[in-house]
């Protein structure tokens, strides 16, 4: 699991903590990709402090914040498991969700998106309405793209698949980037209902104009064309990993 963490003092150590604990009950061995998203808080030292606990967490560094996607974008190379995935640190989704989820993922036997669908949301009103407009106008560019929580995370998904993609969105359209690729790639969508807890600590780095960069960045990839050609176009079988050159997720 990739976890871009900025400024989170608050709730990183509870957060990761508890997922691995939570895969380590569930029997699984899981690496936590834990990126210091450019912080200016503690939220880098309490992952070095952790690391030396957990020995499933790899730190990365972000000297300069770029954004939530490019903090993602940083932790992929670290990733050696046949499955990634993407969660924030904000610990809204419960970590035993986390782990039905990768389940759902590899049990579907084939090339998916496992995403969380955030059915039970305690947003205030405004963002409630919001997120619902944003996701009606993702379904009428892309009406079957097979999610209504286009931006619900964590996102699992095989990692030759993920680097098949070529993400390259440093902000916040990185999930929906995601799942406009895995859409043109013919990927099916397993969504997953999950109760969206409130923050325990730390506040949303989502901002108001985050609403233009969404809209500008859905036009772009509806009726643009060069990701697409980039994207499939130049299609090639990609080579499966090889069972002993990785150790995450994978049964003890």
């Amino acid at each position: 699991m990739v976890m871009p963490c900025y400024n989170e003092e608050g709730i990183v150590g509870y957060t990761i903590a508890k997922l691995i604990r939570a895969f380590e009950k569930a029997g699984y061995n899981l690496q936590v990709v834990a990126v210091d998203n450019g912080s200016r808080d503690r939220t880098g030292e309490i992952i070095r402090e952790l690391a030396e606990k957990y020995t499933a967490i790899v730190c990365v560094r972000v000297e300069s914040n770029q954004g939530y996607g490019f903090g993602i974008l940083s932790g992929m190379p670290y990733c050696t498991s046949p499955w990634v995935g993407i969660i924030p640190a904000d610990g809204q989704v419960d970590a035993e969700d986390v782990v039905r989820l990768y389940e759902a993922a590899v049990a579907a036997e084939g090339d998916v998106i496992a995403k969380a669908r955030r059915v039970f949301r305690m947003d205030g009103l405004r963002r409630k309405v919001v997120t619902t407009l944003y996701n009606v106008f993702v379904r009428v560019l892309w009406p079957n793209l097979g999610s209504i929580d286009i931006n619900g995370s964590p996102k699992i998904l095989p990692r030759r698949v993920m680097s098949a993609m070529k993400l390259e969105s440093k902000d916040w359209f990185l999930d929906p980037e995601i799942m406009i690729k895995g859409h043109a790639l013919g990927l099916r969508v397993i969504e997953f209902n999950v109760f969206a807890r409130m923050r325990g600590a730390g506040i949303s780095h989502v901002r108001p104009g985050t609403c233009w960069e969404f809209f500008h960045n859905l036009l772009v990839y509806r009726f643009g064309r060069k990701w697409k050609r980039e994207l499939v176009g130049d299609r090639r079988p990609v080579e499966r990993d090889a069972p002993e050159a990785v150790k995450s997720f994978t049964r003890s």
